[in-house]
């Protein structure tokens, strides 16, 4: 069986993996939080486009399927968890844990072992194609980029225990039964694209009015939306 390597969508995908890998190496050598930051938004557009492209030019493939989870554990997995581990070094010392780059930290790493369930649990599973069972590992890479952009700017200081608690929420979050729904449209209409709109328009809101607390603010208006639509969705299963 002859496999094709270096399709246009592969080549996309090896982008995204090689924002993550550089994001990670500007991370831990000289604790860049603003340029991994960025790495990983491009690594996030390489995400997308690589899928997008597959479908347009009709090259989806088994080996590209594999690949972008691949991808996608460094870009969303080992990069943001180097992210939150920086977080926590660089955190004040907290009344249980006066030194921060103690064995508590390690608590972060939750979040690479979350991304890599999620994505395993991402390719064997069929009923993820229109929705997703568990937060998206690149929403969650994004959040955790999000943060550390912040901190790089000054705008933001968590404390110690914020920063582990919001690692392994994030984490538990990726291996969660919570349905959520996925950016992807069915078509321009209205119909069947209500949500997507609705919450399209709601992200442009929130990145004009909070500007670089935006993404924070747009992940956890994603879970909230997610977790009540999947709640009322049980709820009219069980009335039915």
């Amino acid at each position: 069986m002859k496999i094709k390597l270096f399709t246009i969508p592969n080549l996309l995908t090896l982008s995204n993996l090689l924002c993550g890998m550089i994001a990670t190496v500007a991370i831990l050598t000289d604790g860049d939080l603003h340029l991994a930051f960025w790495l990983l938004v491009l690594a996030a557009v390489f995400d997308f486009f690589d899928g997008f492209t597959a479908r347009l030019l009709h090259q989806s493939s088994p080996i590209g399927l594999q690949l972008d989870s691949l991808a996608d554990m460094v870009s969303s997995g080992v990069a943001p968890t180097a992210v939150m581990l920086t977080l926590a070094w660089q955190a004040g010392s907290s009344w249980w844990a006066a030194d921060t780059a103690g064995p508590w930290s390690w608590i972060v790493l939750l979040l690479a072992v979350g991304t890599a369930l999620r994505l395993a649990k991402f390719n064997i599973d069929d009923t993820q194609r229109t929705e997703f069972c568990g937060l998206p590992s690149p929403a969650a890479g994004l959040f955790c980029a999000s943060l550390g952009l912040l901190h790089a700017e000054g705008m933001l200081s968590l404390p110690y225990e914020a920063v582990l608690l919001a690692a392994a929420a994030t984490a538990w979050l990726m291996i969660s039964p919570i349905r959520m729904f996925a950016l992807k449209f069915h078509g321009f209409g209205w119909t069947g694209n209500r949500l997507r709109y609705l919450f399209l328009g709601a992200c442009v809101v929130l990145i004009l009015t909070l500007g670089a607390y935006a993404i924070p603010a747009i992940f956890v208006l994603y879970v909230v939306v997610s977790l009540v639509r999947w709640l009322l969705q049980g709820r009219r299963a069980a009335e039915a």
